[in-house]
């Protein structure tokens, strides 16, 4: 890297501070042009006058710090200038720094991606530091911070160790294969009954992704029945604001309206379906063809009703609402018995909904396949595995092991991961 980069690394001004991040071979330098050359020493902040070194005139009275390489965040010389937060005081400090020689403005994610090439931080602990800046929920922190955290890299790792000390076994077998053939074939007897449990352990942690992606994703709760039985009002009351229209003419929603919501830490989405009817209106039947359809992969359905029986679902686990308490309506013992209008039930509603959360995520528990990315190499690795357990051939093995092993050293960013890597880093801002 021989350019010097600059961004803001707070959030956008006004604001009480700003704090704004130089890192680069030219980092301490563009520092001192602005703040003296007597420069503090690596880690220690001291207090200095800004100025502009093109006409003298002071910018900001600043704490400053500076880092060298390679202990810093990108493993590169590091510089940051803790500002009073106001938009001419950033817009000045970085127009100062950036006239300076080898000084440029940061791209989306840059400074991570330094991070990642100096070998601070792996690719899933990346991906992980991504995740924790979007975490909206308690259990979507923790997930990120353990991802964040190197725990995916580990067990990944580990793994990947594991194949290595078997591929070297499996080519022991091949010196072996023709001076000591009953050497050779214990040897393989015992690599096949090896793979074959890794197989099966890699099919259990991989059964379990589902999980994972729900707790990063957020779990779908479709909230479904006939029209003007409240649904639009329900959702609303869930979320606390106005997110859906709510009129007295049937058929107001017509496409889905998501709607996120915090389930005491678990993140969730409601989904406000068209109301379910027979109708010659194209459009609201288009509506409720993916009302049925947003029903049958949700991860809970409210089946809402303004009168017992409500509309059954197939398949799908379900919830019965019963709406519009106020007016009077039964509700069967099964279903939650609620009033948007007057908040009746809505507490025994968000509690019940909030245990089911807890009991379909299990935040408490490691749930680490979260990506795409992570669950495919996961599943590449289980396939090697078992096709490398399920066969004879000595050199057919190796090289399933080989590939194995290529797997699991993609989740850290040891091999075959160039394709990924700039949809990964476009995901950060620019002082990140």
């Amino acid at each position: 890297m021989t350019d010097t980069i600059v961004a803001l690394a707070s959030g956008r001004p006004p604001a009480a501070i700003a704090v704004v991040r130089v890192s680069g071979p030219g980092a301490h330098a563009a520092l001192a042009a602005l703040a003296g050359a007597d420069l503090p020493p690596p880690r220690y902040a001291v207090l200095r006058r800004l100025t502009d070194p093109r006409d003298g005139s002071r910018l900001d009275d600043a704490l400053v710090l500076r880092f060298a390489a390679p202990a810093s965040a990108t493993g590169e010389d590091v510089a940051e200038l803790h500002l009073h937060g106001g938009s001419a005081v950033v817009a000045g400090v970085i127009a100062a720094l950036t006239v300076q020689p080898g000084v440029r403005l940061a791209r989306p994610g840059e400074f991570t991606r330094r991070s990642f090439a100096s070998g601070r931080l792996d690719l899933a602990q990346v991906e992980g530091l991504a995740d924790l800046i979007a975490a909206e929920t308690a259990a979507q922190r923790g997930q990120a911070l353990a991802l964040a955290g190197g725990a995916l890299s580990r067990v990944a790792e580990s793994w990947r160790e594991r194949c290595l000390d078997i591929l070297a076994e499996a080519e022991a077998a091949l010196d072996f294969a023709e001076d000591e053939s009953d050497v050779a074939a214990r040897l393989a007897q015992a690599t096949q009954a090896s793979l074959a449990g890794m197989a099966d352990a890699l099919d259990a942690l991989l059964a379990d992704a589902g999980r994972a992606a729900r707790l990063r994703d957020g779990l779908t709760i479709v909230v479904s029945g006939p029209p003007n039985v409240g649904k639009s009002s329900l959702v609303n009351a869930l979320a606390r604001r106005d997110a859906a229209i709510v009129t007295p003419l049937p058929g107001t929603t017509r496409d889905a309206i998501e709607v996120p919501i915090d389930l005491d830490g678990v993140a969730a989405v409601l989904v406000d379906t068209a109301g379910l009817r027979d109708t010659d209106d194209p459009i609201e039947a288009q509506g409720i063809r993916r009302a049925r359809a947003r029903a049958a992969d949700a991860d809970l359905v409210l089946v809402v009703s303004d009168a017992a029986p409500p509309v059954s679902t197939d398949n799908v686990a379900s919830l019965t609402v019963i709406t519009k308490h106020d007016l009077g309506t039964v509700a069967p013992p099964t279903a939650v018995h609620v009033s948007a209008l007057s908040g009746h039930g809505m507490a025994e509603l968000r509690d019940r909904l909030a245990r089911w959360a807890a009991q379909a995520v299990r935040p408490g528990e490691a749930a680490l396949l979260g990506h795409t990315r992570h669950r495919e190499a996961f599943s590449i690795a289980a396939t090697t595995l078992r096709g490398a357990a399920a066969t004879d051939d000595d050199v057919l093995r190796a090289e399933q092991l080989r590939a194995a092993a290529h797997a699991f050293g993609s989740i850290s960013g040891r091999v075959g991961v160039e394709d990924v890597l700039d949809r990964i880093f476009a995901r950060f801002c620019i002082g990140k």
